[in-house]
């Protein structure tokens, strides 16, 4: 495997960035310089020592982390992330069980087509890559199942490399610090990315630690439902604290319901067929859930996802390829 690159330490290198008036910055001189040394000092002293930040980690289990942290807390991704990579502590081994096993070996944390698209990548890696995550970003992107995200965190916490990595996180963060306003939009814009763009430092390294320091800021003090902006290592800078705080404008933040939802019953039916050391019979999947419309849908949706494989007796299991 491709020897790990360190994680990058704290500098004080940073570059003047001009930020486009057309991604929303508020007049004035250029944020870049004022927002880098603050954020990356803070983050040198209050990062969480979380096991894909450790050099061991290696650039597959930063892939693997970024797979099982998109819309899940770092609370319950940590057990299955430490069982994952002591199960699986590299591509190819991953490659060579059966995707259902990766389903399996997801657990409860939820949306589990990430597990088969962290199989797909797994097993591209291995036939392409002779078993090394590749640090290139155009070839990271080529991965199946890996999107703009990915690739860019994959490619700057793995290798150190300068990409604008622009997570719900980050993003509240420039929104506020930046543009001035509290919510970033619900879905990530093209003046978001050149506003991201040109707030990255020049030198890889430092840019490579601005977008840690930047995303742990989000995770840690400037949170969805309560920032934090007496322990904010740029609150004297933030465009929004310096407008007082205005209410968000926009569309309304819905937050994600579950409880009755087809997501509950698949998460029910899933948990039956992960628990299970054969084929399951259709009657023990009718007992999960009472509404039985509903119930094959979800069933039907498994199915289609391939997640779950139908049998020619009538009963189902994991996906063996």
């Amino acid at each position: 495997m491709t020897a790990p690159t360190k994680p990058p330490h704290p500098s004080t290198d940073t570059a003047a960035v001009a930020v486009p008036a057309s991604a929303g910055a508020p007049s004035g001189p250029p944020p870049g310089e004022d927002l880098h040394s603050p954020v990356i000092d803070w983050f040198g002293e209050n990062a969480r020592d979380l096991p894909w930040r450790r050099p061991e980690a290696g650039a597959w289990g930063v892939m693997v982390s970024e797979f099982m942290l998109q819309q899940t807390p770092v609370s319950r991704v940590l057990p299955v992330y430490e069982q994952w990579v002591a199960r699986w502590p590299r591509p190819a081994d991953l490659a060579k069980e059966a995707p259902g096993e990766a389903v399996r070996a997801w657990g409860r944390l939820g949306y589990p087509r990430r597990a088969l698209r962290l199989h797909g990548a797994a097993v591209a890696i291995t036939e392409r890559h002779g078993g090394d995550v590749p640090a290139d970003h155009a070839q990271l992107l080529a991965l199946p199942g890996i999107g703009e995200y990915t690739a860019a965190a994959v490619a700057s916490f793995a290798y150190g490399q300068r990409h604008p990595v622009l997570d719900t996180n980050v993003r509240r963060v420039f929104a506020r610090a930046v543009t001035g306003v509290r919510y970033p939009p619900n879905a990530t814009t093209a003046a978001e990315r050149r506003l991201a763009r040109a707030l990255l430092p020049e030198d890889e390294t430092t840019a490579a630690r601005w977008a840690a320091a930047s995303m742990e800021l989000g995770a840690l003090v400037c949170t969805a439902k309560s920032e934090s902006c007496h322990r904010c290592p740029i609150a004297a800078q933030c465009a929004w604290r310096l407008a007082g705080k205005p209410e968000h404008d926009g569309p309304p933040r819905r937050g994600q319901t579950y409880a009755g939802t087809d997501r509950q019953v698949r998460g029910r039916l899933l948990a039956v067929l992960r628990e299970a050391h054969g084929p399951v019979p259709q009657a023990a999947l009718d007992r999960v859930w009472h509404e039985p419309v509903q119930r094959a849908r979800a069933l039907d949706g498994l199915v289609a996802d391939g997640l779950v494989e139908p049998l020619a007796d009538g009963s189902y299991r994991l996906p063996m390829s």
